[in-house]
């Protein structure tokens, strides 16, 4: 890699994870996300397959995956503003400490600063 490794608090990387039932929610979600600056990138992967049980039952649906990738300074208001979004009863949002770039770490933590 060409660029080192960031490992410090301030430019850390989260990557969330959450589903949903159709494409365009997912979408909304996203563009949500990024335009508010809970998010510097959003991807949408999908249809992927989910088995799962609820409710005592197994179920097995098609659902769209949000990839978000934010910063510490933005993570609790992602995961709220995703909380919010969500139409699921039981959203499913993960969140991942990742190491990066420390070039790519700064662009992040610069697409989700607060702008006044």
């Amino acid at each position: 890699m060409s660029d080192t490794l960031s490992t410090t608090a301030d430019t850390k990387v989260f990557l969330v994870l959450s589903t949903f039932g159709d494409r365009a929610t997912a979408e909304t979600c996203a563009q949500h996300l990024v335009k508010h600056r809970y998010a510097a990138c959003v991807q949408i992967d999908g249809p992927i397959r989910s088995v799962y049980q609820w409710k005592g039952k197994i179920e097995a649906d098609d659902e769209f995956r949000l990839l978000v990738k934010t910063s510490s300074q933005a993570l609790d208001g992602c995961v709220t503003a995703l909380q919010k979004q969500h139409p699921y009863d039981l959203p499913e949002i993960i969140v991942l400490n990742a190491d990066a770039s420390t070039a790519y770490a700064s662009w992040v933590s610069e697409q989700t600063l607060t702008r006044e």
